[in-house]
Order: structure tokens, then C-alpha cells, then sequence
């Protein structure tokens, strides 16, 4: 079973979740929070798999809980946003996020998004994250960080980190790179264990940061 806790400011929202999580025979929604606050302590108590965070919230915000749920490893944390562009998203993101949704996802997308943060992947939209990251990461502007970072990896590996960035499946770069999903895979794993990332939102967030990857550039 996949346990969850729902963290929304508005109960109308809890409710919708927990209607469309509960009737998976695979999830199971463990706990509700109206807060971040509160979404600490439950996950500090309960141990989920993974934490379906909302960003404005009062007391404490998503973006400061999903900082702190992470760092304690208490649980994965998956954002919903009502905006696509919204600053505390990229800061969710850089703060150890597992993903981010909009809350007008279809209900089998959030499903099949949740099932993949508790697998241990993480759930990168190509239309919204680039969106995103455009606006959040400069447009074309001075890369935020050095690109000597990426220096540890291969040519084929960098050529695999800028499809990621461009959120594609390791089925869909296997296919562009005429590679077996199998080595993609391997070579996924590769980056991110030389470059220290967690997951692939990670790996997206750091191509954009250093330049490899341009918003816009397809």
C-alpha cells in the first residue's frame, strides 16, 4: 500500500482528494492537514510515502514544509498548484520536491503521478516545468550555477541530462538516442549518482541552473 497524507488549506479540496485517492485498492490516505505545520508533525507521526503538498497555506507554507519534510526524510513530497507559474513551486522544486502537478490534473494523471513519487521517480511535466523554469531561471539570462559541476559526466551522459531537461520518458530518449531503455536507465542512474541529485526533477532543475539545457531551446 502507498500511504499518503493530504495537506490542503481547504477542506473542499482534502475531501476531492481523498475521494479519488481512497477508491485505489493500492493507496491508502493516512492523514489530512490544513497547514504546514501541521503537515510536519503528521509526517514526523505517520511515516507516509508520500506528502500531496499545497504551496499557500497559512501558519507555515508548502514550500517551507516540503523543506523541512525532506531534510528530516520523513517522506517524499508531491506539490499541487492552482498556478503553473508560480515562484513557490520552483522554490518547492529546489527545496527537494518529488514533482509538482497543477490541482486541475485529471484524476488518473495525479494517480499515476503519486504511484511514481512513491516508486522512487519523480513526476517532470515538459510543458509546465519548462514554463517554469523559463520564468524562474532566467530566459537566456547568466546560468545561476557553474557548469563545471557537470564536468564528471560523459558526453553521452550530458546528451541524456538535456532530454531529461526537456521532460522526456527514458522510453522517448532511448528513442531519440537509438539507445535500449535498459542503458538509459544505466545512464540515468549514472548521472544522477555523479551529480549528488535525488531524482530527476533534481537533474532538470541543475541542467537549467548551469546553462545545459536553455528554456525554449528544443
Amino acid at each position: 500500500m502507498i500511504r499518503v497524507v493530504v495537506v490542503d488549506d481547504q477542506e473542499l479540496m482534502r475531501v476531492g482528494f481523498r475521494m479519488v485517492l481512497g477508491a485505489q485498492a493500492d493507496i491508502d490516505v493516512v492523514g489530512e492537514a490544513g497547514d504546514g505545520a501541521q503537515a510536519i508533525r503528521l509526517a514526523e507521526e505517520l511515516r507516509p510515502d508520500v506528502v500531496l503538498m499545497d504551496v499557500r497555506m497559512p501558519v507555515l507554507d508548502g514550500v517551507e514544509a516540503t523543506k523541512r519534510i525532506v531534510e528530516a526524510g520523513t517522506a517524499r513530497v508531491l506539490v499541487m498548484t492552482t498556478f503553473d507559474l508560480d515562484e513557490y513551486v520552483y522554490s518547492a522544486l529546489q527545496g527537494g520536491a518529488s514533482g509538482f502537478l497543477l490541482k486541475d490534473t485529471q484524476p488518473d494523471h495525479l494517480v499515476s503521478a503519486l504511484r511514481a513519487v512513491a516508486s522512487g521517480d519523480a513526476v517532470v511535466s515538459p510543458s509546465v516545468t519548462r514554463r517554469l523554469l523559463d520564468r524562474f531561471v532566467g530566459g537566456g539570462g547568466k546560468p545561476l550555477r557553474d557548469a563545471a559541476e557537470l564536468d564528471v559526466l560523459t558526453e553521452r551522459e550530458r546528451e541524456v541530462l538535456v532530454l531529461i531537461a526537456k521532460g522526456l520518458s527514458n522510453l522517448e530518449i532511448a528513442e531519440t538516442l537509438f539507445l535500449s531503455e535498459a542503458t538509459v536507465k544505466t545512464h540515468v542512474g549514472r548521472i544522477l549518482s555523479k551529480l549528488d541529485l535525488r531524482d530527476r526533477v533534481q537533474a532538470v532543475v541543475l541542467a537549467y541552473e548551469t546553462g545545459l539545457a536553455r528554456p525554449g531551446v528544443t
